[in-house]
């Protein structure tokens, strides 16, 4: 699927199951919104960061991170990019099957 990363609609980037997936499993986008509920270029950058030291800190093949980090990083990811990429993402987990988008609950 595709995320317009500016207001004209002229620029995307690709976002795929798999992203969006390491997405929901490290909960990537909670509390990623500032104390207004405004996703700016210092929310961008905290994401950045955040995965970036998911990479780092991982032992085993981080190449779902990686792959994240190809939208994350792309030149035409701002913030309007990122505020796309939530909700697309929140209309993914709407579709998702109750089961799966409740993995905390049965870790429990």
């Amino acid at each position: 699927m595709k995320i317009n990363a500016n207001a004209s609609g002229t620029r995307t980037i690709e976002i795929t199951e798999e992203q969006l997936q390491i997405i929901r499993k490290y909960s990537l986008f909670e509390r990623i919104a500032n104390s207004l509920g405004v996703v700016d270029e210092n929310a961008l950058e905290k994401l950045r960061f955040t995965v970036r030291a998911l990479i780092g800190s991982q032992e085993q093949d981080s190449k779902a991170l990686l792959m994240l980090c190809l939208a994350l990083y792309d030149d035409n990811m701002k913030p309007l990019g990122l505020n796309n990429l939530i909700a697309c993402y929140n209309e993914w987990i709407k579709n998702q099957p109750a089961e799966e988008t409740n993995d905390t609950a049965d870790n429990e």
